[in-house]
């Protein structure tokens, strides 16, 4: 009877660690060396799980064309994760929202640099946009913040 206890409660112990979630796949930032609000995206990114690649460039611009980032749609910084394009300060929750729905679109993009969105911090609350971006260039609301 003892062995079986043991069991039932190693099985137990167990159990939490069959439901747990997936890892969230690698978020990949292409952003100045100099930029101190991309680096604060990057770990507004880490503190909601994502596991983070930095590449400091100086050509941005060229990542953005790479992925498809929409002409007067860019921001200071360029990511991809999970076959998908975030550029900007995206809210790690949209990013989530958008690996789970899984769109046929090229991502999600946050124009400009919203003083209210993550990385930014700037006092007060100002409401933005998120946009998402279909294959084809085009851009909806995906997120109101």
């Amino acid at each position: 009877m003892k062995s079986l206890a043991r069991v039932a409660v190693f099985l137990s112990l167990l159990a939490p660690m069959a439901w747990a979630a997936a890892p969230l796949p690698t978020v990949t930032v292409y952003k100045s060396p100099s930029c101190g609000c991309c680096g604060k995206w990057v770990e507004h990114m880490k503190a909601n799980g994502f596991p983070v690649v930095t590449h400091d460039t100086e050509n941005v611009a060229a990542h953005k064309t790479r992925l498809g980032v929409p002409l007067a749609m860019g921001s200071c910084h360029t990511a991809e994760v999970g076959g998908y394009l975030v550029e900007g300060h995206v809210p790690a929750s949209d990013v989530k929202r958008l690996l789970t729905e899984k769109p046929r679109a090229k991502g999600l993009v946050s124009p400009g640099m919203p003083q209210s969105a993550p990385g930014m911090d700037i006092a007060g609350k100002v409401p933005y946009e998120i946009l998402l971006v279909a294959k084809n260039g085009t851009t909806t609301i995906y997120a109101s913040h």
